[in-house]
């Protein structure tokens, strides 16, 4: 899975324009959030084919700032604490969080600046808590 970084326009309609882009070139969203900052929307989105969702956003004048593999973990939701744990984790291993998210099946997607070393944290992870 990957994130791609998206920046959009501060005017009404341009998450729908996305959206009818991605719509258009048959992919889809697995989740995501956009907030803006400034004059500037920002929009992080979770997609299975990366390449396909960045060059159809391009191709539609959208600037994709970032494509990055993601790494996934489920936190038990009646333990809590479990995000403070794993983030906790995280930063142990030098694991800086770039953004953090749900996806559509209530998995947490992190986008990590180390990738090998989040996807070590999540193996553990998932083999001590499923």
């Amino acid at each position: 899975m990957f994130d791609l970084e998206i920046e959009l326009p501060n005017t009404p309609g341009s998450l729908s324009k996305m959206g009818r882009v991605l719509g258009d070139a048959k992919v889809s969203v697995e989740g995501g959030v956009a907030w803006v900052v400034g004059d500037v929307g920002v929009a992080h989105f979770l997609f299975a084919c990366g390449d396909r969702a960045s060059r159809a956003l391009s191709d539609a004048g959208f600037r994709v700032l970032a494509s990055r593999e993601v790494v996934t973990v489920r936190l038990k939701q009646d333990v809590p604490g479990q995000l403070g744990m794993l983030t906790g984790r995280m930063a142990e291993h030098g694991v800086n969080i770039q953004t953090l998210y749900s996806d559509h099946d209530n998995q947490l997607i992190i986008v990590p600046d180390d990738l090998e070393n989040a996807q070590v944290v999540a193996r553990e992870w998932i083999e001590e808590f499923s």
